[in-house]
């Protein structure tokens, strides 16, 4: 099984975090309306009571997920295909 998806979907999840620690992204516009936990913690509680550090981790980890349950998929219909 290759894991095109989850690399993509990974590295994807840190450059989201490194354009956002680099300052680009200001008012974490890009972070807000693309990093999973950051919505979660949005419903739940408040954005400032979670460090930056854990949330980044969170997203780079959230979108790996992300990527591997695709990778499944195609996996699966890949195999569903061939017999």
């Amino acid at each position: 099984m290759r894991y095109a998806v989850t690399l993509t979907c990974t590295l994807f999840g840190l450059a989201l975090c490194l354009f956002n620690a680099t300052g680009y992204d200001p008012h974490n516009i890009f972070l807000f309306m693309l990093s999973v936990p950051v919505w979660f913690v949005e419903v739940f509680s408040d954005i400032h009571r979670v460090s930056t550090g854990t949330v980044y981790v969170l997203t780079v980890l959230s979108w790996a997920v992300i990527g591997y349950l695709c990778d499944r998929l195609l996996e699966r219909s890949r195999g569903a295909k061939q017999t």
